[in-house]
C-alpha cells in the first residue's frame, strides 16, 4: 500500500499576461502542485479563492486598481489559512514592511532564480518564511529601529528549553519544518510540537512573527 503526498493548490495573481504564463509553465510539472489558477487583479484572485481551495498564492504588488498589499489583507480576512509568496520588482521599504504586516510568508524580487522559486513556494507551504536577500537589511532594520534597551534576558521571560531554543535560531534563518527536523535529527512531528510550544511561550501566532520577536529581544 502507498501513501499518496500531499499536494498543494496555487494561485498566480500577475497582471501582466506574459509574466503569468512563465509563472503558470514553471510550476505545471512541480510534483507538490495539483492546480494552478490564474488572476489578473485582485477582483479575480478573489473570486478564485471564495470558489476553491487555495493553498499558496504568488502576488505581484503592483496590480491595477486595487494593490497587492491590499488584496493580501482582504484574502487573510477570508482564508487566514492562505500562505503568501510575493513576487514583484518593488523593493521600496514600505512596501516590503507593509507586505509582511499584511501576512505575506515570502518576499521575493522578480530577478530570483525560478527554480529558487520553487524551492520558496514548497518551503513556504510547511511553514517557512523566506526574504529575499535584496530586502534583508529593511527587515532586519526595522526589527532592530526603536528597541528597548531596558528588556531584560529574554531566555528568563519566555522560559524557552535549550531544544526549543535551536529550533527558534533555525525558524530565524528561514528553515522548514522537514529542514530543522533534519538538521538537529529528530521527525517532523517532534519539530511541529516544538515550534508550537515555541509559539505559545512567545505569544505569537506565526513563525513569521516569532523570528522578529527572537531578533528583536536577542532570543537567540
Amino acid at each position: 500500500m502507498t501513501t499518496e503526498t500531499l499536494k498543494s493548490n496555487i494561485l498566480i495573481v500577475e497582471d501582466h499576461e506574459l509574466t503569468r504564463f512563465g509563472l503558470k509553465t514553471t510550476f505545471s510539472d512541480v510534483d507538490f502542485i495539483e492546480n494552478i489558477y490564474e488572476a489578473d487583479s485582485a477582483e479575480q484572485a478573489y473570486n478564485v479563492v471564495k470558489k476553491n481551495k487555495v493553498d499558496v498564492i504568488i502576488m505581484d504588488l503592483g496590480l491595477p486598481e486595487i494593490d497587492g498589499i491590499t488584496a493580501i489583507k482582504e484574502i487573510k480576512s477570508i482564508r487566514p489559512e492562505t500562505k503568501f509568496v510575493v513576487l514583484t520588482s518593488h523593493n521600496d521599504k514600505k512596501d516590503v514592511l507593509n507586505s509582511l504586516k499584511a501576512g505575506a510568508n515570502a518576499y521575493c524580487s522578480k530577478e530570483i532564480n525560478l527554480q529558487r522559486l520553487i524551492e520558496v513556494v514548497n518551503s513556504v507551504i510547511d511553514g517557512a518564511s523566506w526574504f529575499d536577500p535584496s530586502i534583508a537589511n529593511i527587515v532586519l532594520g526595522a526589527v532592530t529601529t526603536n528597541q528597548d534597551n531596558d528588556i531584560q534576558p529574554a531566555e528568563n521571560r519566555y522560559n524557552l528549553t535549550t531544544r526549543e531554543k535551536q529550533i527558534l535560531k533555525l525558524i530565524t534563518e528561514g528553515l522548514s519544518n522537514v529542514e530543522i527536523a533534519k538538521n538537529l535529527f529528530v521527525s517532523v512531528n517532534t519539530t511541529k510540537v516544538h515550534v508550537a510550544s515555541i509559539l505559545q511561550k512567545l505569544e505569537v501566532d506565526d513563525r513569521l512573527q516569532a523570528a522578529i520577536k527572537a531578533l528583536k529581544e536577542h532570543i537567540v
